[in-house]
């Protein structure tokens, strides 16, 4: 099983630090970590936020792939309807280069109604886009000359140089949870990142129909990855000091406000509906992260690999607030005595 990092370098309203804060905590992380034993990091993104949750995912990961060397670097995911689909498969290409073939392409339709506006992207159009972007990067990327017609991208005949160094192009992971999407993924041979937002048993019926739509094609699912919020402390309680602000602030400002303004639903764990944010505390959903000491998370681990298949935890450690001094602490003590149990 393998361990990665996520990180989204959001503020939350008082925390008394510099933007670019977060960022500079990354690119000190990302070369310990790989030392450490860490496969992969990767960025959420999403756009019109307070926070300053990232909005610029390839100059960052640029900058993550000239501190690294071994260690895959992605997206999950990215919002592909904000993007001119032409002017991102340059860009991608581009990253692959520098990175020397680590590039993961997490991919999602959206949801937040906020963000679509904000871009003049009509929110009905998302999933159309979505796919639509998709096909035209792809062939973008495999063919020498091309055109492309669609219903809301045309490209004349032109040429897309340089080519990715992966063949026939990065790998493409999916961050969706509608039944429709999902079976489109398996289509695509695209892995499925799961998000933190659910628990084991939603996550299982997620996976339903992503498995059905792959054993009809003969395809066998490469990867299972997750994501999870994670920290590691001495004792619970030191985690969670540094950790719960950190989590009420994602569950509350982030999932908690779009479950009430009907982008998409957040559940509690006895399947009833967020309607207020103000609903959610530390204390809601506590089941969905991890935040304790070693063993108990070396615990929660194994529930997921066993429930769920999962061969690549994306561990969310730098959440919102959290210094960069603090975040390196769960870092080192997360390699020392979690990895080796999955090693």
């Amino acid at each position: 099983m393998k361990f990665g990092l996520l990180f989204t370098f959001q503020l939350p309203p008082g925390s008394g630090m510099a933007w670019s804060e977060p960022y500079q905590d990354m690119l000190r992380c990302l070369p310990r970590a790989e030392e450490l034993g860490y496969a992969s990091m990767y960025l959420a993104t999403h756009h019109a936020k307070t926070d300053g949750l990232c909005p610029g995912p390839l100059p960052t990961l640029g900058a993550a792939a000239a501190v690294t060397k071994t260690m895959k670097i992605g997206t999950a995911v990215m919002l592909l309807p904000m993007y001119a689909p032409l002017k991102l498969a340059e860009d991608i290409a581009v990253l692959d280069n520098i990175s020397e073939g680590r590039f993961i392409f997490g991919v999602a339709p959206g949801y937040v109604a906020e963000e679509f506006a904000a871009h003049g992207i009509p929110r009905e159009e998302r999933v159309g886009r979505f796919e639509e972007s998709l096909d035209l990067m792809i062939t973008a990327w495999t063919q020498n000359e091309f055109e492309f017609n669609g219903k809301y991208f045309r490209v004349p005949r032109t040429v897309m140089t340089p080519k990715p160094v992966q063949k026939p192009y990065p790998e493409i992971w999916y961050g969706v949870s509608a039944k429709s999407s999902l079976k489109r993924a398996a289509r695509r041979h695209a892995v499925q990142i799961m998000s933190p937002r659910y628990g084991v048993q939603e996550l299982q019926a997620h996976y339903a129909p992503y498995e059905a739509a792959a054993r009809e094609i003969g395809w066998t699912i490469p990867s299972r990855p997750i994501i999870r919020q994670v920290f590691v402390a001495s004792t619970i309680e030191q985690a969670e000091a540094v950790a719960a602000p950190a989590i009420e602030h994602l569950y509350r400002e982030v999932y908690g406000r779009a479950s009430a303004a009907g982008d998409r639903v957040l559940r509690n764990d006895d399947g009833s509906t967020i309607t207020d944010h103000t609903q959610v505390n530390f204390d809601t959903f506590k089941a969905r992260y991890i935040v304790g000491t070693p063993d108990f998370a070396i615990q929660e681990i194994m529930r997921y690999r066993d429930g769920l298949g999962c061969t690549e935890m994306v561990c969310w450690m730098h959440m919102p607030g959290i210094r960069g001094r603090d975040a390196m602490q769960s870092v080192e003590l997360f390699a020392r005595d979690v990895m080796p149990h999955f090693a």
